[in-house]
């Protein structure tokens, strides 16, 4: 039975595995995306993220073809009220179509309402901080969305801890919508930001963890191990970072707990994100069924303190 878990202080809940959709018109067509989203809600997962930018970096594309895609399966599954929604805004779609400024918050809402075929978003991110337009501005346009029933709680993305904490705080001076999640960049590799800088806020002000790049673009699958193994991969880009010996110590930990536990390294990434403090749910994306077969298995997998200390001792700074 899957732990549902609260978002901040709302009452909207998740199961502790969020679909990351930003391979959908990217890596992944519409008729798989409609496979992966079938599956996924068939195993008890409620929560998909996406945002209006993706996939806006591949030739050819505008953004939007994300949310275009999970729009056209909620109209098919007839699922709008099993799920819950989550997309973002802020990121340059355009020259004048970025920020958060209450003009193009409104505007940028009501794009991504049509493009997923739904008259409400249950969770609205700031996806990137905007620096240019005052904190009382973004959060009195996210105050009229919601009462306007068009938005149902907000979250914040890659914010600084500063900024982060500034935003909470003109909430409460001004009675205004509060965010209530925060994404994070983290996995087992990016852990120092987190768990320094970010956690003791987050932790502090109840808001909920929903991490990204939670499987490090693919490298803690265990998939990518030499550069042949990323030479044809549309996620090479991403992934050479990790080519470290730090990064290889890492998978050779996840090796030896996945083999304890008869699974994969991916699962035991995953398992390890999920069981981390202050951690609501990561978000992870697949291609295929198999994919998400195994990133749901992380949901069912308990990790000891063997298998923890042997993490830690790996991906240590």
């Amino acid at each position: 039975m899957l732990e549902n878990r609260k978002l901040g202080a709302s009452e909207i809940k998740i199961a502790p595995l969020i679909l990351g959709t930003n391979v959908f018109g990217w890596t992944t067509d519409e008729a798989m995306a409609f496979k992966l989203l079938d599956y996924f809600t068939e195993q008890g997962f409620n929560a998909i993220d996406t945002a209006d930018v993706y996939s806006k970096w591949v030739d050819g594309h505008v953004g939007g073809e994300s949310e275009l895609a999970i729009g056209k399966w909620l109209k098919q599954s007839g699922k709008r009220d099993k799920v819950v929604l989550a997309t973002k805004l802020g990121a340059e779609l355009a020259p004048d179509k970025k920020g958060l400024s209450k003009k193009y918050i409104i505007s940028a809402a009501e794009a991504s309402l049509k493009r997923l075929n739904t008259d409400y978003i249950d969770l609205y991110q700031s996806h990137y901080d905007d620096s240019e337009t005052p904190i009382e501005e973004t959060l009195a346009a996210y105050d009229s969305l919601i009462k306007a029933g068009k938005i149902r709680i907000i979250g914040a993305s890659n914010f600084t801890p500063e900024r982060l904490e500034e935003s909470l705080q003109v909430s409460r001076d001004n009675n205004l919508p509060i965010y209530q999640t925060f994404q994070p960049e983290y996995n087992l590799y990016d852990r120092a930001d987190f768990e320094e800088n970010i956690r003791p806020i987050t932790s502090a002000n109840n808001l909920s963890v929903i991490s990204y790049f939670s499987l490090a673009s693919g490298f803690l699958t265990g998939k990518y191990r030499s550069l042949d193994d990323i030479k044809d991969s549309k996620r090479a880009g991403f992934v050479e970072k990790y080519f470290t010996d730090r990064g290889f110590n890492i998978l050779n930990a996840l090796d030896n707990v996945a083999a304890r536990h008869e699974t994969t390294a991916g699962s035991i990434a995953l398992a390890w994100v999920i069981q981390q403090p202050g951690i609501t749910a990561p978000i992870a994306s697949a291609t295929n069924i198999d994919q998400l077969a195994d990133l749901i298995k992380a949901t069912t997998i308990t990790l000891d303190h063997e298998d923890i200390t042997l993490l830690a001792t790996a991906s240590s700074l």
